[in-house]
């Protein structure tokens, strides 16, 4: 079955992984996808290791099921074949610091005047409005600005930073949310509009916890460590022989994790009498339950866990993680062929539709792969829109 998004024409002016993240799941779910790079260099993240004969591992992950188009924009000729090329665009997605494609000719009101139907997408650190639009931003700043590293790590000590780039990725599913509810909208009305994400806007909006505690305290959300901030128990424990997680806040398991621990008395014990009681004394209750988990391998506590129907799992690392039946299962590895790279494993797609599935069709492009076919196809030599004209 062809994709739901087959037919649906994307350039991609972004570099680094917001912006292409964004345009993966767009490409992924079956729209053509035209990633503009800069003419010799193309995408920053070419250049980001680990390397496979040459070529940049995270780049291919994001990138795949893209044409590579290689451009000069610094020349009016690499400028005229941008626009010619957006011109047959349903969508564009940049992420410029903002006021950079205004300067050059690419911002959202002259390409809107030009083309009513198009959906401009911008994705930038702080958006296109408030005193910090025009600073750039990276993941690492938007952890620390959005309050989400003030509460992660340990209750003592330094804040964490989140290991993973949760502001790009984030920022980059809800781009890609806004394009589709801008074409949406765009069906009925028959005119296209400004999609603005930040990454601090992405940032802040994964903290729903925190922002409901302070909405309704006033106070400042303290550091858990391990802890949650409403339910418990719902955290990482030490068994005999490894790491083990789970969650039984909800009182029905509650009351089948007693029986497995052989505590049923702390069912009935005032201060875990119920959820809101357990999270008032959950550094107390931890300790007790974590004595407990300690005496039996974590094979013997999950599978008793499982048929007692308690949410719980292993600490898996990556290796073991993508060797996982459930992981396997659900396509969320897949192998491709590259053509510098050869055969390689890469990540599947998270959204799975039942009549038209989407997927990796190809493999991320080499720097311009696509230059000459998309360009003649616009009734452009190559030559002309790098040759510094």
């Amino acid at each position: 079955m062809p994709g739901s998004l087959e037919g649906l024409k994307v350039v991609d002016l972004t570099s680094h992984l917001s912006g292409p993240y964004c345009t993966m799941m767009l490409a992924d779910q079956g729209a053509e996808v035209y990633k503009v790079e800069r003419a010799g260099v193309g995408d920053d993240a070419r250049n980001m290791p680990p390397f496979v004969n040459g070529e940049s591992a995270p780049f291919m992950l994001w990138n795949r099921n893209k044409l590579s188009v290689e451009l000069d924009l610094k020349t009016q000729s690499g400028l005229d074949a941008c626009v010619a090329l957006i011109d047959t665009a349903d969508v564009l997605v940049e992420n410029f610091k903002p006021g950079v494609t205004e300067r050059i000719g690419l911002g959202y009101t002259a390409l809107h005047e030009r083309n009513p139907e198009l959906v401009y997408c911008s994705i930038s650190g702080y958006g296109q409005t408030g005193p910090y639009a025009g600073r750039g931003g990276f993941d690492l700043i938007m952890q620390g600005i959005s309050g989400l590293m003030a509460v992660s790590g340990p209750v003592e000590g330094e804040p964490f930073r989140l290991p993973i780039a949760i502001s790009d990725v984030t920022a980059g599913m809800l781009a890609a949310f806004g394009i589709l509810a801008a074409l949406r909208e765009r069906e009925r009305t028959g005119v296209g509009q400004l999609v603005d994400v930040s990454l601090l806007d992405a940032a802040i909006s994964q903290g729903v916890y925190e922002a409901a505690s302070f909405f309704a305290t006033g106070e400042r959300p303290a550091r858990l460590g391990q802890a949650h901030r409403g339910g418990s128990p719902y955290q990482l424990f030490e068994a005999a022989d490894g790491w083990i997680i789970f969650g039984a806040s909800p009182d029905n398991l509650w009351r089948k994790l007693c029986a497995i621990v052989d505590s049923e008395e702390l069912a009935d014990d005032p201060r875990f009498r119920d959820n809101a009681s357990r999270v008032a004394n959950n550094d107390e209750l931890i300790c007790i339950l974590s004595e407990r988990l300690r005496s039996r391998p974590a094979a013997v506590w999950l599978e008793a866990f499982d048929e007692a129907g308690i949410p719980a799992g292993p600490v898996l690392s990556h290796d073991q993680t993508f060797t996982d039946p459930q992981v396997l299962a659900r396509n969320m590895v897949v192998d491709v062929q590259h053509p510098a790279a050869g055969r390689m494993r890469t990540l599947g797609t998270p959204v799975k539709l039942s009549r038209s599935p989407g997927g990796v069709r190809r493999p991320a492009p080499l720097l311009g792969e696509h230059t000459d076919a998309v360009l003649s196809a616009l009734d452009l030599p190559q030559r002309a829109a790098n040759d510094g004209q």
